[in-house]
């Protein structure tokens, strides 16, 4: 069962698990559930994705019941006021608040302007040898994406020199080593926290949230992130 953080008669909104699919694609060959039919199947109606997550990201996700309040949805998300907020564990002692405004090409050729707001939460240091290091640093930070490209906080990311744990292709594949023989992670740690939007019927602003899965609560301990 899928964990429903809201519900009315118009939309809606779930916790998404790790790895899985919004709905099928050719990319993800491989895949035998999907959350679109997941949600349909729990709630017994139609639904209607209005925005994606990746696969490797869990969080908020939100579906619509009719046709007419997806588009509704679809053209709110797009609106400035429209808050999304992520969390991540990334490589290293990230800065304390940063804006990247970094353009990302999508896998059609396609270059794009795309914005990223983040701030860090909190900082660790493990006395754990890494490649030169004599230690191992890490940081809790939280992501706001004022664009909506592919992998836009990865990419990101991965630009400022602070990958995210678990990332692949974006990541560090010698962290992503460590955090697997280490402590048996293979979990990409970005999370869709916390999502602001206007009700696309009764105008209310809701203001929604998911709490991380197990895995992610698992790594904030180890690496001293609570």
């Amino acid at each position: 069962m899928l964990e429903i953080i809201y519900q009315d008669q118009y939309l809606v909104v779930i916790n998404k698990p790790h790895g899985l699919l919004v709905h099928r694609s050719s990319i993800a060959a491989d895949a035998e559930e999907f959350a679109l039919q997941m949600v349909r199947d729990q709630i017994g109606k139609t639904v209607y994705p209005v925005h994606r997550l990746d696969r490797k990201t869990s969080g908020i996700l939100v579906f619509a019941l009719n046709s007419r309040v997806a588009a509704r949805l679809k053209t709110i998300f797009e609106n400035p006021e429209t808050q999304k907020t992520y969390i991540a564990i990334v490589r290293g002692y990230f800065p304390d608040a940063i804006v990247v405004d970094y353009a990302l090409t999508n896998d059609r050729g396609k270059t794009q302007d795309a914005i990223t707001h983040f701030k860090t939460i909190r900082r660790s240091e493990l006395h754990i040898p890494f490649g030169k290091f004599d230690t191992s640093r890490y940081s809790l930070i939280e992501a706001y994406p004022k664009t909506g490209r592919m992998h836009q906080i990865r990419k990101h990311l991965n630009h400022l020199r602070h990958p995210i744990i678990g990332d692949r292709p974006h990541g560090c594949n010698k962290q992503n080593r460590l955090f697997k023989e280490r402590w048996n992670m293979t979990t990409m740690l970005l999370h869709a926290r916390q999502l602001e939007f206007e009700h696309p019927i009764t105008n209310e602003m809701l203001v929604l949230k998911a709490e991380p899965f197990e895995e992610f609560k698992r790594m904030l301990n180890v690496l001293e992130l609570n």
